[in-house]
């Protein structure tokens, strides 16, 4: 499998706070990775770094080859192959359903709307929501709104997926219908880094589960021998107390 994502001793602070203490991992296309730890340890903020929302203070990210710098000019291209779904949908309000998921590729990117269009009529059918199309977001539930940024992101054709904490704000009954969504992105081959603090979907579906505290990496490796029996106290000690 090819290199898709690279970061080299990754350092990020706000003020005098390190947030990220020498973050150093590759990512291959087609890999997995979900990322869980104590809230506040950095994961969500790497996530962050690697579409270039918030710069760093040392180290280096590559992204498919280039370097990822924020608040410059070359960040757009990183961008468009990088689609990443927050906690909180960011719908517009305005926007139905289907014009929230096109806005991007026609208005950003400047691609011709009937083809924006018919690309996010079938990215309805992927997030199983084609009832839904001409809903507006006041109309739907938390989770169709979330399966609706998730076809958003999708519209620009990224080749990396992020998702950070994409069930943390729904209601127990809609988390399902989201993580099956991202079971199905999981089926295609999708590229997807995900931050999550569930285990068992990170077992099921991760290709690898990263676990992070105060800002470094502890442990990494195959996500159900992680759970089963993880090698360090500290991840043990997390990955026991959040299964029961």
């Amino acid at each position: 499998m090819s290199e898709i994502l690279a970061l080299d001793g990754v350092v990020k602070r706000f003020g005098a706070r390190t947030i990220l203490d020498g973050i150093s991992m590759k990512v291959s296309a087609g890999e997995i990775v979900c990322f869980v730890g104590p809230s506040g340890t950095g994961k969500s903020t790497l996530l962050r770094c690697v579409n270039g929302l918030e710069p760093i203070q040392g180290g280096s990210i590559s992204f498919e080859g280039a370097p990822v710098l924020a608040q410059t000019a070359s960040i757009r291209a990183v961008r468009r192959r990088v689609g990443m779904i927050f906690q909180h949908f960011n719908l517009y309000p305005h926007l139905t359903a289907l014009e929230n998921v096109m806005l991007a590729p026609v208005v950003v990117h400047g691609e011709a709307r009937a083809a924006v269009e018919a690309r996010a009529r079938g990215l309805f059918d992927t997030v199983r929501l084609s009832h839904r199309i001409n809903a507006y977001p006041a109309q739907m539930s938390g989770g169709e709104q979330q399966r609706v940024a998730i076809a958003r992101a999708l519209c620009t054709n990224p080749h990396l997926l992020m998702f950070d904490e994409p069930t943390s704000a729904l209601d127990p009954e809609t988390v399902g219908d989201v993580l099956g969504v991202m079971r199905d992105l999981a089926r295609e081959g999708r590229t997807m880094l995900v931050v999550t603090h569930e285990i068992r979907f990170a077992a099921e579906v991760g290709t690898r589960m990263v676990f992070m505290d105060q800002g470094r990496i502890v442990e990494e490796g195959d996500p159900r021998q992680m759970v089963a029996s993880a090698s360090t106290e500290r991840a043990r000690q997390f990955l026991g107390a959040i299964n029961h």
